[in-house]
């Protein structure tokens, strides 16, 4: 927090999207504490409320699709070449593919709540080939209930007084 609170300071609204892009991407990002301290200050005026939920959602985004696309061109050469090191067979490949052809667009809104699998399930959406409408249209249902969800908390522990 006392790193973040002077980069939103500098940055404002840019970094928040920028900062959101490349945790979504998966760089170690605390995603959930930046978007509670966007909310705490939009409670306390430096920010609003409207423009913080804009630049946090399109940052958002911007992530999944970036990510999306990378799973798509690279991620199943990548897969194919080296997973096989790292226990990702063929058949597992496959497996997973068919589990994200069934249960992946409810597992990119629901997985958007889980550290680590938001950043998989966008991946595998591209690496299984799902169709970016479906892609966009749940990614974006996942996005914005999370980023609600965070700015909202951090708006209202900003009105708490201990």
């Amino acid at each position: 927090m006392e790193t973040i609170l002077p980069f939103l300071s500098d940055y404002g609204y840019a970094a928040i999207y920028m900062l959101l892009t490349l945790g979504i991407i998966g760089l170690p990002i605390p995603d959930e504490v930046l978007m509670t301290t966007v909310g705490y200050l939009t409670s306390i005026g430096t920010m609003k409320f409207s423009y913080a939920l804009f630049f946090s959602f399109t940052g958002a985004m911007s992530g999944m699709i970036l990510s999306y696309f990378i799973g798509k061109k690279a991620g199943r050469p990548f897969l194919e070449r080296y997973g096989k090191w790292v226990g990702l067979k063929p058949s597992r490949i496959a497996k997973a593919e068919k589990w994200m052809n069934k249960y992946g667009p409810i597992s990119i809104v629901i997985g958007y709540f889980i550290p680590g699998i938001r950043h998989i399930t966008c991946y595998l959406s591209g690496i299984s080939r799902m169709s970016f409408n479906k892609y966009i249209i749940y990614s974006s249902i996942g996005a914005l209930i999370w980023c609600l969800i965070f700015i909202v908390t951090g708006r209202v522990l900003g009105h708490v007084t201990v």
